[in-house]
């Protein structure tokens, strides 16, 4: 969003998913232990500690970290999984490293939405646990060119939603204009 706000030059269009938005968040708590889980000095610790658990019990980490990226139950998330996107979710656990992209994260979104001037896609999922859908109305109410598409997910990944293929294809068709 600041590239696209301070060099429109070089961004022709944005897509935004599952995207924080200029409303405060996320809580208190959720912020203190994401400030402890993912410092500098204890992050390295965090993901060593969930690579752990998705090696040796998969199906409790699938439940254990959908469980915050989902608004409807962990247990019903995990079922409706495929076995394919089981298997990837698994594998992406598996790998996944924040640096500081998690405490990046939790700063508070500037002001500079208005002067994002390129056609932007907004897309997110009110099942979304993580990032309320809220967050999605107020970026695209508050992008001059903003437009909201809501995905139909069960959790943040919105590539997961059974209308995926639909979503993709709008965001194709965003691109292509």
């Amino acid at each position: 969003m600041a590239t696209a706000a301070r060099h429109p030059d070089l961004v022709r269009r944005v897509i935004l998913e599952s995207a924080v938005g200029p409303i405060p968040w996320p809580d208190a708590r959720t912020r203190l232990a994401a400030r402890v889980a993912f410092a500098p000095s204890t992050e390295r610790a965090t993901w060593s500690a969930v690579r752990a658990i998705m090696r040796t019990a998969p199906d409790t980490g699938l439940r254990m970290l959908l469980g915050d990226l989902a608004a409807l139950p962990a247990r019903q998330v995990v079922a409706a999984l495929s076995t394919e996107e089981r298997g990837m979710l698994i594998e992406l656990f598996s790998r996944m490293r924040s640096g500081r992209g998690f405490r990046n994260d939790l700063a508070v979104v500037r002001d500079d939405l208005a002067d994002v001037s390129q056609p932007t896609l907004v897309i997110a999922s009110r099942n979304d646990g993580s990032v309320p859908f809220a967050h999605a109305e107020a970026l695209a109410a508050m992008l001059p060119h903003g437009d909201l598409l809501e995905s139909n997910a069960d959790s943040h990944f919105i590539w997961l939603g059974r209308d995926w293929p639909a979503i993709s294809g709008e965001i194709r068709g965003f691109l292509a204009v």
